[in-house]
């Protein structure tokens, strides 16, 4: 089926709590990180609560209020949300969360939902943080022209990460 994307409804937020739940179990297990299942319903299960959909349903709402400073899409699979993308534009355009899960890699979606991320941006400077065991992800936001910058962080003080940033094109504030 194809995917869609699009921007979401509030009603979309406990969707997408479910969706980032999954796309953690899906992704960040590793034995050698101590990162389990339950080490991951323990320290991202509020994104399934009451009050993780709630605030999920405020930054949407936020969105619809400040579109030049926030920026979520949603993937949709039929009615069923597979992924999302969200951001936030302060000194820099800070990308993330970014989630899709597996069933819907691989089909270039990933790929439509930076594009439109990056044309909302447009040339300002970008940061995200990316575990960094997530060869995947990292070779994905390699290809947008992200960089690591040797910035590292444990959250939680487990999960290692580390933070890639694209900077702006030489030149591109002349065009």
């Amino acid at each position: 089926m194809a995917h869609r994307i699009d921007i979401p409804r509030p009603g979309d937020a406990e969707a997408m709590g479910r969706v980032q739940m999954r796309a953690w179990l899906q992704t960040y297990p590793n034995e050698e990180a101590g990162i389990d299942e339950a080490w991951i319903r323990e320290h991202r299960g509020f994104a399934v609560t009451a009050e993780g959909v709630a605030q999920w349903r405020a930054f949407m709402e936020e969105a619809v209020r400040q579109p030049d400073r926030l920026f979520c899409r949603v993937v949709r699979s039929g009615s069923e949300i597979v992924g999302f993308l969200c951001g936030r534009r302060d000194a820099v355009v800070n990308l993330g969360p970014m989630y899709l899960l597996n069933e819907a890699q691989g089909q270039g979606t990933g790929g439509r939902l930076m594009r439109e991320f990056m044309a909302w941006a447009q040339d300002a400077p970008m940061r995200l943080w990316v575990t960094d065991y997530n060869e995947k992800a990292i070779r994905f936001y390699e290809r947008y022209g992200f960089r690591t910058t040797g910035e590292r962080e444990l959250w939680r003080g487990k999960l290692p990460n580390v933070r890639m940033a694209r900077e702006p094109e030489q030149g591109a504030e002349n065009s």
